[in-house]
């Protein structure tokens, strides 16, 4: 049996089984309609593009595309919206540009049952809505992977390992640019010090021959990404920085060839290592600088727990978190987080809320009262019955907003990025019209090509590509020494023009625990009784007492109580020795017979003994020893401050007053910090925000650069955009004051550029400059470039 090619793909096949269509066969019904797909849109010359290169072939080489239609796979990774459509975040393997994002976006609209379809060309992810019972997810993979492409779930440890991959991949370009450029400009020493000196024929060849080789491996090993990038510019109609760097080195190098072979005059294989290694090190330094590609939605889930306790039958049974419906009765223990929104049921307790509402003090809820997700039990063990499930619960909530808030994010455009394609079109214009010019003037074709080499060599972007990310490197470097980590390089661009510094209280500009500031001894007793009793439990207030004596009295030591008793949002209570040992709140003493005074502002610990009132210890968030300096610099550079907290507006005012805050905003839920950013937004501020836990974690998203404490939670570590290791508000200031050097310096180092460009250009096209002075000046711009941005190191000091 005779085989032919598949119209589409050009894999062969036997014409037993392909689908015949008019003069046309197919592999497959996608291949089939892929090919209509483009025809009707007058894409049919794609065909006559890639000639006879075969595609990707058929579907059977991938996992069946049958097993995205598993409820194991739409439990975990299909979600149904309000209008009961289905959403998945897909991550499509393959697309090289925007034209692979049209034509996957294309070809799934035509689709019936695709409602949307958004691809996200940075990180390939695809999100797409359809309806279900239209269209089934493995027939929009099918087609996906019929027009040369593959879909996978969006996993953030699948993520990981991509973005791995193609780190790697940078080093080995890097590896081998950068070894082959050293050793080409030993040889290079030896060709320079000969064009001034003189240098044999034979000795010359011999060095071109070595610089040949070294250079070969640099040009189309650790240079093909320029290749790539230029081709696929090239193919969107766009004029890149990759095709002028690709060009002034491909040219050189088949100069240079000739020049060996013909005997005659200077090769120039150095500079096409140089030009390689020195742009291909911008590159680099743009993959170091890109975030985590951890999912947000996974980090805060696995600070959930997976199973929830539910009354079965009479009967507590554990089961999976996504199976737990609203109605269901659900138990929760001392120290686990509440999974699903609910009410009280059974019992009463304390709970920490800090998580999500920015309060310091634990909250008592008792029967009736409502329960959040991601907030933990401190001291109780309860039953509240579900009133959502997982999925619409309080956290999974924060999860959309935040997700949403995320693809929101203003991106930042690198001046040298703006200026790239009309600098790269008018080069090479430049470079052909001198070739032509020169060429027209009766001058020799040799001459007249050197004279063309030499202006695109001579303007070969070296300078303008490492005028950004080489002074971020030097910012990013110092700012790691003083425990000041940017995720991104263009994050020191944002904060050297921002004009809005938002600033959460709790942990932030407090130190997020309460302190004793007064204790009240109202009779003798032994100290370690009260230290023992505060050191048996874990809430915030019976920590900060046990740290206050262990300074105090340099406890080391803790009694052996007995009949130690924890009771719920009042206290602690124990025996020693035939005495009872009370401690917690004002409600506590209460209960036992113990009259109390409750007139202070701050939160009041009682300790008795034998029902005889001991010591009152006031406790209180203190403020951090550097907020002061910090409001001040912040307000002597133009820079509004405004603190957002969700604690009550007493707290808020008296911290507010304290450091001289005139904005504040209190009791403030998550979404509404977020809402205060996006209206701030709508008045054309640019934003920074600084806080430390989960309920930050909106606001630091939303805004224009997230700041996150090192102590802060996970999720906030890991939402925002730059991280103060050393929880220190100086090391805040320290941020603003190497972001501002460092973009002063990027504007310096593009005009040093941009005035090198102005210069010896025209120089260049007048035939002044030979490639060999060409490539000598364009380094020289570059270590001018680097120069410079080392005084960042120098500015520093100075400050």
């Amino acid at each position: 049996m005779s085989k032919v090619s598949c119209t589409h793909c050009h894999l062969e096949f036997d014409e037993s089984v392909m689908i015949k269509d008019e003069a046309h066969y197919f592999c497959c019904k996608g291949c089939q309609g892929i090919y209509h797909l483009l025809a009707d849109e007058g894409l049919d010359n794609f065909y006559e593009k890639v000639g006879d290169t075969k595609l990707t072939p058929p579907t059977e080489q991938f996992e069946d595309s049958g097993n995205f239609n598993s409820s194991a796979f739409y439990d975990r990774f299909v979600k149904t919206n309000r209008e009961d459509f289905q959403e998945v975040s897909l991550i499509i393997e393959g697309i090289h540009c925007a034209a692979c994002v049209w034509l996957n976006e294309k070809a799934l609209h035509k689709m019936d049952g695709i409602v949307e379809v958004h691809i996200n060309y940075t990180n390939n992810k695809a999100n797409i809505t359809w309806a279900d019972e239209v269209v089934k997810l493995s027939s929009i993979i099918d087609m996906i992977r019929a027009i040369g492409y593959n879909a996978f779930p969006y996993d953030p440890s699948l993520q990981e390992a991509h973005a791995n991959k193609e780190r790697k991949d940078f080093y080995l370009r890097m590896a081998v640019a950068t070894f082959a450029s050293m050793n080409v400009m030993w040889v290079a020493v030896a060709q320079y010090a000969g064009y001034f000196t003189g240098i044999r024929d034979d000795v010359r060849f011999i060095l071109n021959i070595a610089e040949w080789a070294l250079s070969t491996p640099v040009l189309f090993y650790s240079g093909w990404i320029f290749f790539r990038g230029a081709y696929y510019g090239l193919r969107n109609k766009v004029v890149n920085m990759d095709l002028l760097v690709s060009t002034g080195a491909a040219l050189t190098y088949i100069y240079s060839i000739y020049i060996t072979f013909a005997n005659t005059g200077e090769a120039y294989f150095d500079s096409v290592t140089m030009i390689i290694t020195f742009v291909l090190l911008g590159k680099f330094l743009e993959v170091l600088s890109k975030k985590s590609a951890a999912d947000t939605l996974d980090v805060m889930s696995k600070h959930l727990p997976s199973e929830v306790m539910v009354l079965r039958a009479g009967n507590f049974v554990n089961i999976n978190v996504n199976e737990a419906v609203a109605g269901d009765v659900i138990q929760i223990k001392s120290g686990e987080k509440v999974a699903l929104d609910g009410e009280v049921s059974k019992g009463e307790g304390s709970f920490d809320e800090s998580n999500l509402s920015g309060e310091s003090e634990p909250i008592f809820k008792k029967l009736g009262d409502k329960l959040l997700s991601g907030t933990v039990s401190l001291d109780a063990t309860l039953q509240y019955r579900a009133v959502k499930d997982f999925a619409h619960s309080t956290l999974s909530n924060l999860v959309t907003l935040l997700e949403s808030s995320m693809a929101k994010k203003p991106k930042i455009e690198q001046m040298a990025n703006k200026l790239s394609e009309h600098f790269s079109t008018a080069i090479l214009l430049l470079a052909f019209l001198t070739f032509l010019v020169w060429f027209l003037l009766g001058n020799p074709f040799e001459t007249s090509f050197i004279v063309g080499i030499s202006v695109i060599v001579i303007a070969c972007p070296c300078a303008l590509a490492l005028a950004t990310p080489v002074a971020t490197l030097v910012g990013i470097g110092l700012g790691a020494k003083r425990g000041i980590l940017f995720k991104q390089a263009a994050q020191l661009e944002t904060m050297a023009n921002i004009d809005m510094l938002l600033l959460d209280k709790t942990g932030t500009l407090t130190e997020g625990r309460p302190d004793v500031q007064r204790a009240s001894y109202l009779k003798e007793f032994d100290k370690a009784l009260l230290f023992s009793l505060a050191s048996s439990s874990k809430h915030p207030v019976s920590v900060g007492i046990s740290r206050y004596l262990m300074i105090e009295h340099e406890f080391k030591m803790i009694l052996a109580l007995d009949a130690l008793e924890q009771i719920s949002a009042r206290g602690m209570k124990a025996n020693y020795e035939n005495h009872i040992l009370l401690g917690g709140n004002a409600e506590l003493m209460r209960e036992n017979g113990i009259k109390v005074d409750e007139n202070s502002d701050m939160t009041l610990y009682y300790f008795a003994i034998n029902g005889e009132l001991c010591a009152i210890l006031e406790l209180k968030d203190s403020i951090k020893k550097d907020a002061l300096d910090l409001i001040e610099s912040m307000k002597s550079k133009n820079i509004d401050v405004v603190m957002l907290t969700g604690d009550h507006e007493r707290v808020a005012k008296e911290v507010a007053g304290a450091l001289g805050i005139e904005n504040y905003k209190a009791a403030l839920t998550p979404k509404e910090k977020a809402d205060y950013i996006s209206h701030m937004h709508n008045q054309d501020k640019k934003v920074v925000m600084v806080g430390d836990g989960v309920n930050d974690i909106l606001a630091l998203a939303q805004a224009d650069i997230g700041i996150a404490m090192g102590s802060g939670s996970d999720i906030a570590i890991d939402v925002s955009d730059v991280v103060l290791m050393n929880d220190s508000l100086t090391s805040l200031n320290e941020a603003f004051k190497i972001s501002t050097t460092t973009f002063k310096l990027i504007k310096q180092n593009l005009g040093i550029s941009l005035v090198y460009n102005a210069v010896t250009i025209p120089l260049a096209m007048a035939g002044y400059i030979i490639p060999l002075i060409a490539a000598i000046s364009m380094s020289i711009s570059s270590l001018l470039v680097v120069g410079n941005s080392l005084r960042i190191r120098l500015n520093w000091k100075k400050g």
